[in-house]
């Protein structure tokens, strides 16, 4: 129980406080709850009998400071830099703290860097204000002394007397006041522990500045001062007490006046009326004199004068760029003209052991024969080849001749195993072998009959690529050379070895058709192939060249043991002379496969006799172009219209005399063993349409209206004329009733002549030769010499039959030798990178231009807006170019692959390095060295390497999503059109077009789809997030952080480097996507 005395003043207490809360109640919006607890607050948790410690409530407590009382807890309100219940402790720490700052536990206060004072609210440093900021940077620590918003100093008092009269004991003052409330606070303080305190109010403040001089001045209506008991000159040790003096005498005006020279610490002096007649009288000094710091934490715009900043913009240094870059673009034209006018040296070629391995490469093979039967080909349910069979023997060559449309190059293609779109079968053996496609194409060579080359490389360049791409390993780079330069001399193009191959559309047109038709033989010949397919080599060619082609070909057959096949049309005589074995072809059938030295003779035999004079070759290819025309040979006579019928082989004019003479069918040595009937109808049919169509020079008389056989001939007039059939062709042949035709003599000449062929002895001869070649091979490397499946499993281990080949170059050296190629195109076709660069440096300077030094303010963030949309649509289109990267070269690839040059990873390697990549870096590089500087963006070195980085991204990563569309679609006009449509869905969700907040949310996918709205986002934070943009309206200045209007537009300020990372993603994934359709698109389909 509590004295009575303890516990009537408590029930006084609550009773004097009862009203109080009432009112407080009736005007706030604290709970019953919350007023609970306040009550509670003030009975705390006490020993009986006692009220609590303190409690401003009560009239036995105040608050220092003049601080105001909380009335619902009874603490008291402190003013910055003081705590404890009644307000008298200092606090340490600094005022970015805030409520955290801890109460001063010595002498003297340790406080936070860059700030100093007895409770450590004066700032020293700017740093040390960003933590009052919002945005937790811009601070400024102003510290000329005048009161912006909320103003704090330290102050030495500099009396000679008062400093005298305390001795050791240090004099100092803080002084305090706010603006917007018009009151200040001052404080006296000894040896760091507070003796009085006054209050000023209805303050009014001004400043003055000069060139080496300002001035600060405080003037208050209103002053109130109270003494601290039992400190110094308050009563302390029997210290001078002014408490009475302070309270009753000191009533204002107050002032406080300071003066700064030559910005070092200002000299102030605190005035109020009667206590400068106190200090007049005791020390004879006309006030308080004190030397001051000052120091108010702003932001960088609030400082009293600040005008933004104009930017300065570095004229010498966008002078030097420019014209830095315009160097560099010289320094590249320079190099590619030095380049493309320097003239190749050929040194002396080492030989050593060079012959030794030039004859190892063209002796240590396999001799291939090749056999097949049964050989057909459709393609969307049409037969285009049936049934053809042959044999193409090492050290022959083999021609495959017919009319136009007749097969050639299809049946060339599927003996070379090309990759065909329709459906091929037959059997196929390489020395009585069947071998699998990779062992077979790895000893083959196939020369197509249009020529595919760069035309920037010259024509030592492409054979010698060829040869260091498809040539053995560990076969030096010099028998490589001289291996060139031997088939360069074999064909007849030495001379122009440093010729470029040119185009119709380059500058130039380089070398003629025959001889690129000539360098394209080269490059397969310089591999020396076991067996090579030649498709029309000759076609493009003069006579001479001609023959100077197939020689070398005979040649190499017969020299080293290779196995050459070719389609030809229309050989010359002395060309024909060269063949060793003849296919020849009719819609797809087989008219003759076998010696071509029998090939006259059987014709002679069936019928199909060559008119004296004639090409063997003319005259085959005629006759089998209109053999497809309907017979019917039931009888053996001739039908009188003659007119009719069509023109044959021998309604040509004629050529030099047949190779195998002029000999007749009734002369004819290899005579296949046939009816007699059929041979003696086929024959007398046939010469009798021949000898109708038969056209000799005749002399015709000038007044003769027919010709005849006793007519007079005018000298030098001659015409082509008919002879008149043959009385004895006329004539029914004798029947034998015991030699009756065969069913199947009506139809067209073309079945006839293919079932002459079918029943010949050449025709038994080549598949008896077929079968004994099996046989062989079966009985030398067992019953499973054939049993290969291409499926697997294979178990026999025995040598194959094209040998075991040789081993080709590594990824690295392909990789460095297309490099090689692909820099030399590049560089002497330079007008695509010249232009490139070229443009990169006018718009740059002309973007300059109209964005010249952007403001920080709302136009200027509107113009920053349009100069990064305009430079990501820049190149965002321009990349469209890449569209074009493979178009140009996309056959040249197809067949280099299917000829085996390289793995199509180097090739891709190489052309996205040096060919891609100087097209996509150099240009943004260009660029943005120039806009960056001319339109004042954000100049450090962190923000432009930034800048940098986006836009190299940005443009590579456009730059593989166009180059994956020209892979992906063939036809340029489509691969435009595409490429076009995705650049412009990419932009509309930038960011800039369409508000990222107004987007259905059902599209909102679509943005991370954009690499524009990547590239735009990730420049605009880099730029805008850290500025504050000032606008001017209606006189009232506009400060908006550059971090809400971008949140207004909806981007992340967060996402700079999420979205450089989705850039680079973009890029890479893209330029994977375009190797995999490379790899599985440019396929060769025949």
């Amino acid at each position: 129980m509590a004295p009575p005395s303890c516990r009537g003043l408590l029930t006084g207490a609550v009773a004097a406080c009862l009203p109080v809360l009432a009112a407080a109640y009736a005007n706030s919006s604290y709970s019953n709850a919350d007023m609970l607890r306040a009550q509670l607050a003030l009975m705390d948790d006490r020993p009986g009998g006692c009220p609590p410690c303190f409690n401003c409530l009560l009239p036995a407590h105040t608050c220092a400071q003049y601080a105001g009382c909380n009335e619902y807890n009874g603490k008291c309100n402190c003013p910055d830099g003081f705590g404890g219940d009644d307000c008298l402790e200092p606090l340490c720490g600094s005022l970015g703290r805030g409520i955290d700052r801890p109460m001063r536990s010595g002498g003297t206060c340790d406080c936070d860097e860059g700030w100093t004072g007895i409770n450590c609210n004066v700032c020293t440093e700017n740093n040390a204000c960003n933590a009052l900021m919002e945005t937790g940077s811009g601070g400024f620590c102003y510290q000329n002394g005048e009161v912006v918003n909320y103003n704090h100093q330290i102050c030495n008092v500099t009396n000679k007397q008062i400093t005298g009269l305390l001795g050791d004991q240090r004099p100092e003052v803080t002084f305090t006041c706010k603006k917007e409330e018009a009151t200040c606070d001052f404080q006296f303080w000894v040896d760091a522990v507070e003796s009085f305190y006054c209050h000023l109010a209805d303050c009014e403040s001004g400043a003055e500045s000069g060139g080496t001089k300002n001035s600060t001045s405080y003037e208050c209506r209103h002053i109130s001062c109270s003494c601290i008991p039992d400190r110094m000159l308050c009563g302390k040790d029997g210290s001078i007490d002014l408490s009475e003096f302070l309270d009753q005498a000191i009533k204002g005006p107050a002032g406080f006046e300071c003066t700064q020279e030559n910005g070092g610490t200002h000299n102030c002096a605190f005035t109020e009326p009667e206590m400068d007649k106190l200090i007049h009288d005791l020390i004879g000094d006309s006030s308080i004199l004190l030397n001051c710091r000052a120091g108010e934490c702003l932001y960088e715009t609030e400082v009293p004068g600040y005008k933004r900043p104009v930017k300065q913009i570095n004229t010498p240094l966008i002078a030097g760029v420019i014209a830095g870059c315009a160097l560099f673009v010289v320094a590249i034209i320079i190099l590619t003209w030095l380049l493309s006018r320097r003239k190749l040296k050929y040194g002396a070629i080492r030989l050593e052991d060079s012959d030794d391995e030039n004859t190892k490469l063209m002796d240590d093979h396999t001799p291939a024969a090749l056999y097949f039967e049964n050989v057909a080909y459709s393609l969307n349910g049409k037969n285009i080849l049936t049934s053809v069979q042959g044999i193409c023997r090492p050290g022959e060559v083999t021609a495959i001749m017919g009319a136009s449309g007749a097969g050639k190059t299809t049946f060339l293609d599927i003996l070379a195993r090309k990759n065909k779109r329709g459906q091929v079968s037959g059997d196929f053996y390489v020395n009585g072998e069947k071998v699998s496609d990779p062992e077979y194409k790895n000893v083959v060579g196939f020369v197509d009959q249009e020529d595919t080359m760069l035309p920037t490389l010259t024509v030592h360049e492409t054979i010698l690529n060829s040869a260091l791409l498809r040539l053995p390993r560990d076969m030096g780079r010099v028998v490589k050379e001289q291996r060139v330069f031997e088939v360069e001399k074999e064909l007849g193009i030495h001379h122009i070895r440093d010729s470029l191959i040119g185009s119709e559309e380059g500058k130039g047109r380089g070398i003629s058709g025959g001889e690129k038709r000539r360098v394209g033989i080269a490059c397969e010949l310089v591999t020396s192939p076991s067996i090579l397919f030649l498709d029309e080599p000759t076609s493009g060619l003069d006579a001479y060249n001609a023959y100077n082609v197939i020689e070398c070909l005979v040649t190499l057959a017969k020299n080293y043991k290779r196995t050459v096949v070719f389609t030809i049309h229309q050989p010359r005589s002395n060309i024909v002379a060269l063949f060793d074995r003849l296919i020849l072809l009719a819609q797809g059938k087989t008219v003759y496969s076998g010696p071509f030295t029998q090939c006259q003779a059987y014709f002679d035999t069936i019928g199909y006799e060559c008119p004296p004079g004639f090409n063997i070759a003319d005259y085959l290819v005629d006759l089998t172009m209109h053999a497809g025309s309907s017979v019917s040979v039931d009888d053996g006579t001739v039908t009188a219209d003659v007119a009719s019928v069509g023109p044959s082989s021998t309604k040509a004019v004629k050529s030099i005399a047949s190779i195998s003479g002029a000999s007749t069918g009734e002369d004819s040595g290899a005579e296949p063993s046939m009816s007699p009937r059929l041979k003696n109808l086929r024959r007398n049919s046939i010469r009798a349409r021949q000898e109708r169509e038969l056209f000799t020079r005749r002399r015709h008389a000038a007044h003769t209206a027919a010709s005849s056989d006793a007519g007079a001939e005018d000298a030098g007039t001659y015409r082509l004329q008919t002879n008149p059939p043959t009385n004895v062709l006329s004539l029914p042949l004798p029947e034998d009733p015991h030699d009756l035709p065969p069913s199947a003599l009506s139809g067209t000449e073309l079945d006839l002549m293919t079932r002459s062929y079918t029943q010949s002895d050449i025709a038994s001869a080549t598949h008896d030769e077929i079968q004994q070649a099996i046989t062989a091979a079966e009985d030398a490397n067992g019953p499973n010499s054939n049993g290969y499946n291409p499926g697997g499993p294979n178990i026999n281990v025995y040598t194959s039959a094209v040998g075991r080949g040789y081993a080709r170059i590594g990824y690295l050296t392909q990789f460095l030798i297309l490099s090689q190629r692909t820099w030399k195109n590049l560089y002497r076709n330079p007008m695509l990178m010249l232009t490139h660069y070229a443009i990169a440096i006018i718009l740059a300077v002309f973007a300059g231009y109209l964005f010249y030094g952007l403001t920080d303010d709302i136009p200027g963030f509107q113009n920053r807006l349009g100069l990064f949309f305009f430079l990501l649509a820049l190149f965002g289109f321009s990349t469209l170019t890449s569209l074009t990267v493979f178009a140009t070269e996309r056959l040249l690839f197809v067949r280099e692959r299917a000829n085996g040059y390289y793995a199509p990873a180097t090739y891709f390697t190489a052309k996205v390095l040096f060919d891609v990549i100087p097209l996509r870096i150099v240009p943004p590089i260009l660029m943005g060295s120039i806009i960056y500087p001319m339109t004042g963006l954000v100049p450090d070195s962190t923000h432009f390497f930034k800048f940098m980085l986006v836009l190299v991204l940005f443009n590579l990563a456009a730059a593989a999503i166009c180059l994956f569309i020209g892979i992906v679609c063939k036809d340029g006009g489509v691969a435009n059109l595409i490429g076009s449509l995705v650049m412009l869905f990419s932009l509309l969700f930038a960011g800039f077009l369409l508000n990222h907040d107004a987007t259905p949310a059902g599209a909102l996918w679509l943005q991370t789809l954009s690499i524009f709205h990547y590239g735009f986002e990730s420049l605009i934070v880099n730029e805008v997030v850290e500025l504050t943009l000032v606008d001017k309206k209606y006189g009232l200045d506009i400060t908006v952080p550059g971090a809400a209007i971008l949140s207004s537009f909806g981007f992340d300020n967060s996402a700079l480097w999420t979205d450089v990372r989705s850039l680079g993603i973009f890029a890479a994934s893209f330029i994977i996507l375009a190797y995999a359709a490379m790899h599985f698109l440019l396929v060769e389909k025949r």
